[in-house]
């Protein structure tokens, strides 16, 4: 199996946990917790900065010293509303207790504690089409770089409909030359509808001395460290994945991969 290719520990409890340290990186986070009714998880957030993702169901939260409430809405990812999250800055605890049957993302990167507490979502959260034909894609972004509330997090959901294509045309993120280009590692964080499905992730660089392509299946991570990385749904089997992105600069710049980049050109017309 890919090292870049994470299964998860099990179906209950903290069933990922991949840090900078186990990624052989220097700034993305991600783990992800998966409970039932009354359980809970809590977590400080130390010298990083932390969005919770409510993936699916319902939890209350605390957090940076405060009472958040009931946060989730949606019972199942594909029926792509918008997702209830927090941000909560370096230095602070959070605590998180199952309403429901419930998963919750935490993605974390290196925090300066320039931002506040907040919510993000579901309001200001709108489902939105990017590419064209089998490249057609939905997007939620949760924190990019138009909203300022964080130090360094680049986060967002995209839903796949099954027989396309997405994170397509190919393209890389792994130099810091800012404006052709920044530096960002990136983890997918996959699901499949029907969940006993499968879909397909390619992970390349130019030159070919980095070269994975990877069956992905249902709660699959998939660690991006430099390189192109486009994701294919077969059909019959729809794909999301939660997009955590970090670097030097929250900044989301990137370079096609040369044999796609008259696609690129063509579709933006």
């Amino acid at each position: 199996m890919s090292h870049l290719l994470h299964r998860p520990f099990g179906a209950h409890g903290k069933v990922h946990e991949i840090t900078p340290q186990s990624a052989g990186w220097r700034y993305v986070g991600f783990s992800l917790y998966r409970l039932r009714p009354g359980e809970s998880a809590a977590e400080a957030t130390g010298e990083r900065e932390v969005i919770l993702v409510m993936v699916e169901g319902k939890a209350k939260i605390t957090g940076a010293g405060q009472d958040w409430g009931e946060l989730g809405e949606r019972m199942n990812v594909f029926e792509k509303t918008p997702p209830h999250c927090l941000y909560l800055p370096n230095g602070c605890d959070w605590r998180a207790e199952a309403v429901s049957e419930c998963t919750i993302a935490v993605c974390s990167a290196p925090g300066v504690g320039g931002h506040e507490a907040r919510r993000i979502g579901p309001e200001g959260i709108i489902l939105t089409q990017r590419g064209k034909g089998a490249n057609t894609r939905h997007i939620n972004n949760i924190a990019m770089e138009n909203e300022d509330y964080c130090d360094s997090l680049l986060v967002t959901e995209v839903f796949t409909p099954a027989g396309n294509w997405s994170s397509y045309p190919s393209h890389r993120h792994d130099e810091d030359d800012f404006p052709r280009i920044t530096y960002l590692e990136e983890t997918y964080y996959h699901r499949l509808n029907p969940a006993d499905g499968f879909g397909v992730q390619r992970v390349y660089t130019d030159d070919r001395l980095l070269d994975e392509t990877m069956a992905v299946h249902d709660h699959d991570v998939v660690c991006v460290p430099r390189g192109h990385h486009p994701c294919g749904a077969p059909y019959g089997f729809e794909m999301y994945y939660l997009n955590v992105m970090a670097g030097p600069l929250r900044k989301w710049r990137f370079v096609p991969a040369p044999p796609v980049e008259w696609i690129m050109e063509r579709d933006a017309t």
